[in-house]
């Protein structure tokens, strides 16, 4: 559950701080006081996507911290997934940091993380239920997750939807076989130019490298020729004179006329000797690489036409002599598949078709169990929107068979019907804003126990309704706050007097300067903002007396 939630430099709110419990908390306040701001500050620590505007007035930063506790073993399983460990009590604190520049930071027990792990993480934390709730009751397509998730049917949806994303992949490729038998030849004639005129170029993988090595080598030939003549003048003398090899005998010959006179020095002639040897090695491995940089017999003009041919061959197949044979590769394989092209073709139709009929079967079996759930969903919805004052009901679940798409092979739509001998109707066209918020509240209800979510926060479900209806939500809500943690940013005083925690939402000005703060209420302070939502302006002792009585009675609850 969220057990804290630390504010600052959000919109109006400079600093505050609260310490939620278990059960039913309930946020009340004066309309634009700031009771949105809280829910957006949630929304951001669950990673949603947040506004520059969202940052305070004259301030660079903004700070949101969250800390959940009694983690339920799906957030710790996906905490687990994305490489984070709750702390050894089990909980776990979220933040997250905005600034004006844009460069936001987010953290998860103090490690540093992205938006995204924040939104992955807090889908399994906190589900709010606002007002773009009712706005997924008046879109159809959507309505098929709610049928799908009383029936637990998301697994068997996803390996649906990897058959039929394979289907989707072969009927495409087929699509793209059935070009017209011109086109194939002119396709053919094209790759078949362009293989053979990479084959013919016969390039090989470092020969560009090569090439290069082998230019400066022939236009620095002079150099070259001069540099070895003068090293192995060095190294064996001339005509006139010995060269370092043949001095370096006599010293080898002098030292070792002295090994019977002076033992020790047999060591160090030895060590000379070698040193004769190893010249005479390096000697001969210059002379042989001399021998063959002359003997290359390649011109100029001959590696420069080379260079030229990569690289106009690379305008046209690739960068890099390895990108050109990768092209090669993929060029001769296309090419093998448009000449096998009846032979490919009836081969990618049978697998096409064998992925269809498979897709078919498993979207049929979804159907049925849709059209099981679809009827559960209906009656227990009904029987929740009864509960809620909506006695006359009637909520239809209307499934029509269609074509294969990524959620099977059904266009799943709610109907209702809120009056007698009324035919049901799609919601967009019937329910009121009462209604939807009643009606989303049921469908909420009676999808809780498929969630597993710790949190669930209602903004504003009290949309519209008043009276006995809305004296039923709030017991709703109560009753709901039993299995979880319940938030409700509410403006009725039949919902706020159940609360088991109630905080005031105010708004003041100091200094030309707006600040919001939130207060949690003691008793007689929830008898005073009980008495504000119900007396307006003026609060008589008749209002606080029946914002006592309010009280009394919730606790009977």
């Amino acid at each position: 559950m969220l057990k804290n939630l630390y504010i600052e430099n959000i919109a109006v709110i400079e600093k505050t701080n609260i310490d939620f419990t278990e059960g039913l908390n309930v946020l009340t306040g004066e309309t634009g006081a700031g009771k949105s701001i809280v829910i957006d500050s949630i929304n951001a620590i669950l990673g949603n996507r947040t506004s520059r505007d969202l940052i305070r007035n004259g301030a660079e930063n903004a700070f949101v911290s969250a800390e959940f506790t009694e983690l339920s073993e799906g957030a710790l399983s996906v905490l687990d997934e994305l490489g984070y460990e709750a702390e050894e009590d089990g909980s776990v604190l979220v933040q997250r940091e905005m600034s004006l520049s844009g460069k936001g930071k987010c953290r998860i027990n103090g490690r540093p993380a992205p938006v995204s792990v924040l939104k992955t993480l807090g889908e399994q934390l906190i589900d709010i239920h606002g007002q773009h709730a009712s706005y997924e009751l008046m879109s159809p397509e959507l309505h098929i997750t709610y049928i799908d998730k009383l029936g637990e049917l998301e697994a068997e949806l996803e390996q649906y939807r990897d058959v039929y994303r394979q289907y989707s992949r072969f009927r495409s490729e087929l699509e793209k076989a059935n070009v017209d038998e011109s086109e194939r030849a002119r396709k053919i004639d094209l790759l078949s130019y362009q293989v053979n005129e990479i084959e013919q170029a016969d390039f090989y993988i470092g020969e560009y490298e090569d090439l290069v090595e082998r230019r400066q080598i022939i236009e620095n030939k002079e150099k070259i020729s001069a540099g070895f003549n003068e090293t192995h003048q060095y190294l064996n003398g001339g005509d006139d004179s010995d060269g370092a090899i043949q001095q370096l005998e006599y010293a080898c010959d002098s030292l070792e006329a002295l090994i019977d006179f002076m033992p020790e020095t047999e060591n160090i002639a030895l060590r000379l000797r070698s040193a004769v040897y190893e010249l005479e090695d390096c000697s001969g491995e210059l002379l042989s690489m001399y021998d063959s940089a002359d003997a290359e017999g390649e011109s100029l003009e001959e590696i420069e036409d080379r260079l030229d041919l990569i690289y106009t061959l690379g305008k046209k197949y690739g960068s890099s002599i390895e990108e050109m044979l990768d092209f090669l590769a993929k060029a001769k394989k296309e090419l093998e598949y448009l000449e096998k092209f009846d032979e490919n073709k009836e081969e990618l139709a049978r697998k096409c078709e064998k992925a269809k009929q498979q897709a078919q079967q498993l979207a049929k079996a979804l159907s049925e169990k849709r059209k099981a759930a679809a009827d559960e969903f209906s009656s227990s919805v009904k029987r929740e929107m009864t509960y809620l004052d909506m006695p006359n009901v009637e909520l239809v679940v209307k499934i029509e068979e269609c074509p294969l798409n990524n959620n099977g092979c059904d266009n799943i739509e709610i109907l209702i019907s809120t009056n007698p001998g009324e035919i049901p109707k799609p919601v967009a066209k019937i329910a009121s804003g009462g209604e939807l918020s009643r009606m989303m509240l049921a469908i909420k209800n009676v999808l809780a126990d498929r969630d597993n979510i710790d949190t669930l926060i209602f903004d504003e479900v009290d949309t519209g309704i008043s009276g006995s209806a809305a004296q039923k939500v709030g017991l709703k809500l109560k009753e709901v706050s039993k299995s979880r943690q319940v938030l409700c940013v509410t403006h009725l005083a039949q919902i706020a007097s159940l609360a088991n925690s109630h905080y005031k939402i105010k708004k003041s000005v100091d200094g030309g300067k707006t600040y919001t703060e939130v207060t949690s209420l003691d008793h007689e302070g929830r008898r005073d903002e009980l008495a504000r939502i119900i007396g307006g302006v003026e609060i008589t002792k008749a209002t606080l007396d029946y914002a006592e009585e309010m009280l009394s009675a919730a606790n009977d609850q």
